[in-house]
């Protein structure tokens, strides 16, 4: 697509350098079997406390990744909003670890971002998934609508007070807070939890936001019985729509245990669901979108319904998302025509953002063209400045 071709926009801050690290990542990257290698290496290397994170740091950590805290993060962020207009979410991306020591901390975390997103235009969301603030298995058990434990009751409510005091903070510094998904069979006790959220804290504009995974066929069927419940009791919406994180693991899960797969058929059918979800935000009022996509046709979708539904370009009910490291083709061309533009930005000390990134390298083997296009067009911007 023509708007998206402009490599000397998408690539504007990085150096001759950078570029060619891309380059060598995403090479690395397109072989599904160096990966598998590199995972096991990198894992074993971690476990055996062998003096890789230098090199993990300065290869992919600093590619995918912001730095190793909120200061840290600030060049990266910085230089993306003074020279290309587009704006960072700071993403804690240490992943997999459970306990109540481990959960109150995550939350102090988050709290730490809001305070530091506060009175800086570069960092308009805080985020967080739900299961950095209570146990998998307990989000799962109430899904499945078993009967809790005592234990596990007052178990739940701590989760649930984690959950409001964030919110209230970011309700009051006026942080919105976008609120990962994860897998289907945890998602429906996060759902329920999040509708409560928003209308606590979403009376006036969305400060919470929950997140749409439309490879789910049934996430059009939630959008409207979610925007139904709003409109009765008064509220705004917030959501982030993507198209989803977790398709291998669903799709195993339900054949597994012999249940119908909660995913649609086919990427196309994929595709026409995020469509859809898009359609019907961007015609019905007081649903505030963040559209996250690294894809091209969904993204010049948002851009003509917004422009068919009078929508600003610059309006702060609307704003697209990729991941720090992908996409800039997107995230920059989109930026320099006024658009809101967020990159999702990881960060976390290197040992502990490693699944994060190992999950990240995966998906990009999985996703079919994704990395063939990042070479092509970093191979673009090679042959323009002459490298």
């Amino acid at each position: 697509m023509k708007f998206f071709e402009n490599t000397q926009v998408a690539f504007s801050l990085k150096s001759d350098s950078e570029l060619e690290r891309a380059y060598f990542l995403f090479k690395m990257i397109q072989n599904q079997p160096m990966v598998r290698i590199g995972t096991a290496v990198t894992n074993f290397a971690l476990k055996a406390h062998l003096p890789v994170e230098g090199l993990i740091r300065s290869t992919v950590f600093d590619h995918f990744c912001g730095g190793v805290n909120e200061e840290d993060c600030l060049t990266v962020i910085d230089g993306m909003y003074e020279k290309g207009n587009v704006c960072s979410v700071l993403d804690y991306s240490v992943e997999g670890k459970e306990g109540e020591l481990v959960f109150d901390a995550t939350v102090e975390k988050i709290l730490k971002v809001i305070a530091f997103s506060q009175d800086k235009k570069s960092i308009p969301y805080a985020v967080f998934k739900p299961t950095g603030f209570g146990r998998f298995g307990l989000f799962q058990k109430i899904t499945e609508g078993k009967e809790l434990s005592p234990e596990e009751n007052t178990e739940w409510e701590r989760v649930k007070e984690r959950f409001h005091e964030v919110c209230k903070a970011a309700s009051e510094k006026n942080i919105p807070l976008l609120i990962d998904a994860e897998e289907s069979w945890m998602q429906g006790a996060a759902d329920d939890l999040l509708e409560d959220l928003m209308e606590t804290y979403n009376k006036e504009k969305a400060i919470v936001f929950n997140t749409l995974q439309m490879y789910r066929h049934d996430r059009m069927s939630y959008l409207k019985a979610l925007h139904q419940r709003a409109q009765e009791k008064g509220f705004y919406i917030g959501l982030k729509v993507v198209r989803g994180a977790y398709m291998e693991k669903e799709r195993r899960r339900a054949y597994e245990h012999n249940y119908p797969s909660p995913i649609c058929a086919d990427k196309a059918a994929t595709d026409l669901n995020y469509n859809e979800a898009i359609h019907y935000i961007l015609e019905h009022k007081k649903i505030a979108l963040f559209a996250g996509t690294h894809n091209e046709e969904s993204s010049m979708l948002v851009m003509e319904l917004a422009k068919k539904h009078h929508i600003a370009v610059d309006d702060p009910s609307l704003w697209f998302g990729q991941l720090l490291g992908m996409s800039d083709h997107i995230s920059f061309n989109l930026a320099k025509e006024g658009y809101n533009v967020a990159k999702y930005v990881p960060f976390g000390p290197v040992r502990d953002v490693m699944p994060y990134l190992i999950r990240r390298a995966e998906e990009n083997t999985s996703v079919a063209g994704q990395t063939s296009r990042e070479l092509n067009l970093i191979q673009a911007e090679r042959k323009r400045r002459k490298l």
